[in-house]
């Protein structure tokens, strides 16, 4: 009798779905060796990072601080005259000397005229061109993470978007009105060209790369083209993405240097309308970015960068401390990773051997580090330091710390490999990404902390200044009748937007002394406010007014400034101080003063004009730190709660107001309202 077997069969569901071919991860310099096949790490598109770094550099074009005079004097001040015909002029803008390129200031012109256009007052010009060259930087940032995720390798791209969003170095750059500023969005631009190797084939690379290293050069900063250099070596002598057998090698550095001079006299032209407008500016013949070269190298003994200060050879490695903290020693030691790395972990980079006809990845990234090592030797090597000389090279601090980390991860994945004999334990272990994440939010909180403590701690100049415009004038108005009198149960801030023109009835002067160097521009100063110095212990140059101008600003007459053309007598580039620039402190209405009465300190020429109330009444005093008697660590950081904050000292930032003289003018002006006269 047969027994009653039943039989079960399983089939595999055809899948119906078209096949998609599998987009290789591992085309980059570097490539992971553990979860290989897994899914992608995170990183967000280009929209999507524009859009997360468009909300931090937007925010930094509002709150972050001016950083430098010579942001507001060589600057902000050239762009105000422009524009509205008035403002201060340093002897580096003049036709005598002309290190300043008008053709810079005036791509800023379209921004700074659109709120005006609109109605909206001077002040929101300030701010518009703030958040342009905010936006500027945010599609430079970008460009730069996802093709570092193409070329190099993901999770480099994704740390280098963390790092720079988080960045208080990038905080303060991207929206500077400086040259530096504006070689740092060309350079990145540049970088994201010269991560591709370069190739034969590729003349798009060579052409790209070397117009926008140019471009930052001829228009921002000529010393600027030193980060090209890396990338001129690269093109002349490496094979890059080309295979060359040894009997056409002459042949193909032939080609090589054929395409980059030809990118270069195309590059050249850039000269042509910057020179163009410069010339037309100045009133005659004149190539700023040779000028430029010429004070700053070949200057002489008697002049030069020197005469405004110099700074001790690690001024560099400080500073970029404050701004960049843990990624500062990742980024210089990138290139010695590297080599570590091409010892005990060769095949992250692709190629275990090359052969004699192609480069080496281990030779292309290092070349792709090198930049920042050239920056960072030729600004050390010179004796006169500034911060903003290092804004080119922020990016690439940034690029060289998110590789060094990348590297460092990958011997922590060799050491488990080797202590656990695994690499399937190896690929699901969480330790490697903990202690990326950890690197990534310690850095981006002590980037927050300095953030912070720069606003809390020396944001008071900007701030008192907009008190100036958005409570004292109006209520100077309103007492003389000049405005209509306020609701009960406002105050002069709740008031909507005022007409501060019949303000230039009252003839006021805002003077400065030695707070002239926080002096933030007339951009947020109204018309009608003369802004002068008064002496102080300072003894170097001060700049000159340009000779104003009323006419109306029209793109058809579109330069109509003639104080661009005119050298004041007393200006000159020995740092010769000019007291005629002075104006006696008798003559003024308002004054900007700094006062430490913790540790009050006083001279014949710089009293202590805020606690002299017979003379001056205090209309806005706010805290401003007192460095110099603040531990190092409170200082350099903010953090909430009396047990941080109770270590500082801080002084009183103040918009003073004459007593007399105001209120014998707001007397005067009253009485000719009431007689219809005004």
């Amino acid at each position: 009798m047969a027994s009653n077997v039943q039989t079960l069969r399983l089939r595999r569901k055809e899948d119906t779905k078209p096949s998609v071919p599998l987009v290789s991860r591992h085309s980059g310099i570097l490539q992971d060796q553990l979860r290989r096949s897994s899914r992608k790490p995170w990183n967000p598109d280009f929209s999507t990072a524009v859009r997360i770094i468009l909300l931090i550099r937007v925010a930094a074009a509002m709150y972050t601080n001016i950083q430098d005079c010579d942001e507001v004097f060589n600057f902000w001040e050239p762009l105000h005259y422009i524009d509205h015909g008035h403002g201060f002029q340093t002897w580096e803008v003049t036709p005598m000397y002309a290190i300043r390129s008008w053709a810079y200031v005036l791509l800023h012109l379209i921004p700074a005229r659109l709120p005006l256009t609109l109605n909206l007052g001077k002040r929101p010009s300030f701010f518009a061109v703030r958040i342009t060259l905010a936006v500027i930087s945010t599609f430079c940032e970008a460009k730069l993470c996802r093709t570092v995720v193409e070329k190099v390798n993901e999770r480099v791209g994704r740390y280098l978007f963390f790092m720079l969003l988080f960045s208080a170095g990038m905080w303060n750059a991207a929206p500077a009105l400086l040259p530096s500023s504006f070689a740092m969005y060309a350079t990145t631009i540049a970088f994201t060209y010269s991560l591709e190797p370069s190739s034969i084939k590729n003349k798009r690379r060579t052409l790209f790369a070397t117009m926008l290293f140019a471009t930052g050069a001829i228009v921002g900063w000529p010393f600027a083209l030193a980060l090209s250099l890396p990338f001129v070596f690269e093109e002349l002598f490496i094979f890059g993405g080309d295979r060359v057998e040894p009997s056409s090698r002459t042949s193909w550095m032939m080609s090589r240097w054929k395409r980059l001079f030809i990118a270069g006299l195309v590059s050249a032209l850039i000269f042509v309308p910057v020179t163009a407008i410069d010339s037309v500016a100045y009133g005659g013949w004149n190539i700023v970015p040779w000028n430029i070269v010429r004070y700053n190298v070949f200057g002489g003994s008697e002049r030069g960068p020197d005469l405004y200060g110099t700074a001790p050879w690690y001024f560099y490695i400080l500073n970029l401390l404050l701004n960049f903290n843990v990624l500062v020693p990742l980024a210089f030691i990138s290139l010695p990773s590297l080599a570590v790395t091409y010892r005990i972990d060769r095949k992250r980079l692709g190629m275990s051997k090359p052969g004699p006809d192609q480069s080496s990845p281990f030779t292309l990234l290092a070349l792709r580090l090198a930049p920042l090592y050239v920056w960072t030797a030729i600004l050390t090597a010179q004796a006169h330091k500034e911060e903003r000389f290092m804004f080119p090279a922020y990016p690439l601090i940034c690029f060289n710390a998110a590789v060094a980390l990348y590297l460092i991860r990958g011997w922590m994945e060799v050491a488990y490999v080797s202590a656990t004999k695994s690499s399937y334990r190896a690929s699901r272990s969480i330790i490697f990404g903990a202690i990326t994440c950890a690197v990534i939010a310690v850095t981006g909180l002590i980037s927050l902390f300095r953030v912070l403590a720069l606003w809390h701690y020396y944001h008071a100049p900007l701030s008192v200044f907009s008190h100036l415009e958005a409570v004292e004038l109006p209520r100077l108005l309103n007492v003389t009748g000049l405005l209509p009198p306020l609701l009960p149960g406002t105050e002069e801030i709740d008031r909507p937007s005022v007409d501060l023109a019949p303000i230039r009835a009252f003839d006021l002067r805002l003077c400065l002394g030695k707070e002239w160097h926080r002096f933030p521009g007339h951009y947020l100063v109204p018309n009608g406010v003369k802004v002068d110095f008064v002496k102080s212990e300072f003894e170097g140059l001060l700049p000159a007014h340009f000779k104003e101008s009323r006419a109306k600003l029209t793109f058809k007459g579109w330069w109509d400034r003639p104080g661009s053309r005119i050298t004041p007598a007393s200006l000159n580039d020995l740092n010769n101080e000019a007291l005629e620039f002075y104006v006696p402190i008798e003559s003024c209405d308002y004054l900007i003063d700094l006062d430490f009465p913790e540790h009050p300190v006083s001279s014949h020429l710089e009293p202590r004009y805020a606690v002299d109330n017979e003379t001056w009444e205090r209309v806005s005093c706010l805290p401003f730190l007192d460095a110099s008697h603040s531990p190092l660590l409170t200082r350099t950081l903010w953090l909430p709660g009396s047990w941080w904050q109770d270590k500082n000292e801080f002084g009183d930032y103040c918009l003073l107001k004459n007593r007399e003289k105001v209120h014998r003018k707001e007397v005067e002006i009253a009485s000719r309202v009431q007689e219809g006269n005004l």
